[in-house]
């Protein structure tokens, strides 16, 4: 799979289906997923952000490098800590990416060991590409694979991982993630619900690289789950400012507060979809991270911000994108959460 990203740092074990699927408008896709189509036999029209949004951007990577940095340190020591050094990493596709990028570095840097690095799909409802799981075991033992994505939201991928890693002996299904606000893995840089600045871009912060796709007149029995290449951003490019920046700030004595807050996310979430009258809890998207994933990529009913973050510039970027988007934003009285993406229902969308 072609990937601006160089094969030192992260081989992606993905077919290159650049060409193949045409994309489609965010309200399009929305309505088909509503409709009962699988949002992975789709690719949406990247959202490509004005000048205000790319400035806020930037001002979050001015402000937020740091913590991103020492939670990737906190993650990387625990991470050696629990598999040892003959480790592999094994980024689930996209979010994942630099993630896994920042902690082969890292490692790199302090335990002096080239740890291998890749990238596979994972999709909810469809479950773990086969085929690329099958070329990890025939070179490394199931015990050396440690999975890595960018944040917890709900803690769904982590669901679906659980499910499908049973039928593979011996492969823990423990996610490594630099954020977990719903506080259900140890294996975390923080529990609290942190910016991390690659979650505010798409493929321009993830090697120009499309999210995953699935579908069976394009992807055979035989091949790795799909995703898109487009080269023709490349001068838009931002991937290696993100992961340079980020690494200019290790510590190599990371350290980060215990942020852990009692209970389980999901827990909040059930409460929001009763309180707003929601049947569907796949429409609410908590988190910094998805809450901005629902405004790029999905139809945004509303957004929730924690009051006690109302004028936080930790949230700029979701700030500014509702408002470009005519999307309401309510102050609520959110615990494990800053803030938290409600997807329209379809009947409004």
């Amino acid at each position: 799979m072609r990937t601006s990203y160089s094969k030192d740092d992260v081989v992606l074990l993905l077919k290159d289906i650049t060409g193949m699927v045409e994309p489609q408008s965010t309200q399009e896709r929305e309505r088909q997923i509503q409709a009962g189509r699988h949002y992975c036999e789709m690719l949406p029209i990247e959202y490509m952000p004005t000048k205000e949004y790319m400035d806020v951007y930037n001002e979050a990577l001015d402000n937020y490098s740091r913590p991103t940095a020492l939670a990737v340190g906190v993650l990387a020591d625990r991470i050696i800590d629990k598999k040892g050094k003959d480790v592999v990493l094994v980024s689930l596709a996209r979010a994942g990416i630099p993630i896994g990028i920042l902690l082969k570095r890292y490692i790199k840097k302090k335990y002096d060991i080239d740890v291998k690095h890749y990238a596979i799909s994972i999709i909810r409802g469809r479950g773990i590409d086969k085929n690329a799981m099958k070329y990890l075991l025939d070179s490394y033992r199931p015990e050396q694979l440690q999975f890595v994505d960018g944040w917890i939201g709900k803690g769904a991928i982590l669901n679906e991982l659980k499910k499908e890693i049973e039928a593979y002996k011996g492969v823990s299904y423990e996610i490594a993630v630099l954020a977990d606000p719903a506080n259900v893995t140890e294996l975390c840089g923080t529990h609290e619900d942190i910016l991390i600045p690659s979650s505010c871009l798409n493929c321009t912060v993830s090697g120009l690289v499309s999210r995953t796709f699935l579908r069976d007149d394009i992807i055979g029995e035989n091949d790795f789950h799909g995703a898109v290449y487009y080269g023709e951003l490349k001068d838009k490019d931002l991937s290696y400012e993100f992961i340079n920046r980020i690494e200019e700030m290790f510590d190599m004595n990371s350290s980060m507060p215990d942020s852990r807050i009692k209970g389980v996310g999901v827990d909040e979430v059930r409460k929001i979809a009763d309180e707003y009258g929601i049947d569907d809890i796949n429409l609410i998207k908590p988190g910094i991270g998805e809450t901005t994933r629902v405004l790029l990529r999905r139809v945004p009913w509303k957004v929730l911000v924690c009051e006690k973050y109302k004028d936080d510039r930790e949230l700029a970027h979701i700030i500014r994108l509702a408002k470009e988007k005519g999307v309401t934003v309510e102050y609520h009285d959110l615990v494990h959460y800053k803030t938290c993406g409600i997807i329209k229902k379809l009947a409004d969308a």
